[in-house]
């Protein structure tokens, strides 16, 4: 369900959008304290947030500083609601990255074209159409912002195994089903046993990546495995189940017996001093080396630095920032395995 975070003493906004958009399947929370709204716009990623800079305690500016400069909520709409009129407080606003900025008294029907405007926005934001999640220059970002930081991280490259023979036998609608139940096992777990501002993201088709801590990497990767094992199995009919395996044909038109879908995970941590554009190839290596196991499994990079198996050079005479790179290889490796 969509949610809209409201910021404010005084719950005026609050209850008019839940009396506005309550029969249209919104839900509305509201934070009174900075911290508190910030923590909770990284856990629950509302889908608009509404800032009124009137409420007491509160620097406006600064929660709206911290909200663009994180990874998880730098694409969540702001909005702006304030007691000032001078347009030197608005500009500062905007260029802070308020998307909207409102003066009080606040008309509600402005307020709502505002936000009805920010909710359809965010559908053409660089999320993935399927499951929401963030991808491209986002996904780059928060990489480069987890590998620049003094703390230690830990990424997670989760992929599918077998998923073509599933989708090509359960058709492509399943395969989304397959995909979505992914994404929500990622992020429900993410949730409960992560840090709250670990970043789940969507390289597309069937990779996904974790930005964690190394301390909550092997609790994650467990909860998602298990999980995924468990509830998987309903996506499939009930012989496929008994028999442990899917029957379809293979490249060539051959009957076959596919395993059923697998999940691979490979982790590549901080504890050894890696090259920037290493972490593409070593993280995708870690995948593969789980890929190569039967069953759903995990592999914990241990490769010592500077061995890249795969590793990505950027085109003649083009430049590229670090960041690109490994993103690049992972896509080039999501790439090569849809072929």
């Amino acid at each position: 369900m969509s949610s809209i975070l409201v910021i404010e003493d005084e719950e005026l906004i609050t209850k008019l959008l839940r009396e506005k958009l309550a029969f249209k399947g919104y839900q509305t929370a509201m934070h009174l304290n900075g911290d508190a709204a910030l923590q909770f716009a990284l856990r629950d990623i509302p889908h608009v947030i509404i800032i009124d800079f009137s409420t007491s305690g509160l620097d406006g500016y600064a929660l709206l500083r911290r909200l663009r400069a994180h990874p998880k909520s730098m694409h969540i709409p702001l909005i702006v609601v304030s007691s000032s009129q001078e347009i030197d407080d608005r500009v500062r606003a905007l260029d802070m990255g308020a998307d909207a900025y409102i003066a009080k008294p606040v008309n509600n029907d402005e307020l709502l074209a505002h936000v009805h405007r920010q909710l359809r926005r965010i559908q053409q934001y660089s999320l993935s159409p399927l499951t929401l999640l963030p991808g491209g220059l986002q996904l780059e970002w928060a990489l480069d912002n987890k590998l620049k930081s003094a703390e230690p991280w830990s990424i997670l490259y989760l992929d599918l195994d077998n998923f073509k023979a599933f989708n090509d036998v359960y058709g492509f609608l399943a395969g989304n089903d397959m995909i979505l139940l992914v994404s929500h096992i990622c992020q429900s777990v993410v949730y409960d046993y992560g840090n709250a501002d670990d970043f789940v993201g969507h390289i597309g088709g069937d990779d996904f990546i974790i930005l964690t801590t190394p301390e909550r990497a092997t609790v994650l990767y467990q909860h998602i495995l298990n999980r995924y094992k468990r509830e998987s199995l309903q996506l499939y009919r009930p012989d496929d189940v008994e028999r442990g395996s899917i029957s379809g044909v293979d490249r060539k038109g051959r009957p076959y017996q596919f395993p059923l879908v697998s999940l691979s995970i490979g982790i590549v941590s901080d504890q050894r001093r890696y090259l920037h554009d290493e972490i593409g190839s070593l993280t995708a290596t870690a995948k593969r080396r789980a890929k190569q196991s039967s069953g759903n499994v995990c592999h914990i990079d241990k490769m010592p630095a500077h061995d890249c198996a795969y590793p990505y050079s950027p085109p003649s005479g083009k430049r590229i920032s670090l960041v690109t790179r490994p993103i690049a290889c992972l896509k080039e490796d999501a790439f090569a395995e849809s072929k």
